[in-house]
């Protein structure tokens, strides 16, 4: 894979990220009813009902991230056999 193009990916992946926290952090803090989420890709509205599904959200959002990082910069895992 092109790094420049996993470059992309990792920064978009963060802003989501960072989109979602802000919107669980608001919701959870009570001083909002609804949020809307916009990572520069997609805009959506979300409620304190939509919590387990943020949630979801942000944990995925991480593990994207994981994977392109390992992608990009390598995994750093040597596996042992198991012999």
């Amino acid at each position: 894979m092109d790094n420049s193009w996993l470059d992309s990916r990792i920064t978009a992946t963060k802003t989501a990220i960072e989109s979602y926290e802000a919107a669980h952090a608001a919701l959870a803090s009570g001083t909002v009813d609804t949020f809307t989420i916009d990572t520069g890709q997609t805009r959506q509205v979300v409620t304190k009902k939509n919590m387990s599904g943020l949630e979801a959200a942000i944990n995925a959002a991480y593990n994207r991230l994981a994977v392109l990082e390992a992608r990009r910069y390598g995994s750093g895992i040597q596996a042992r056999p198991r012999w």
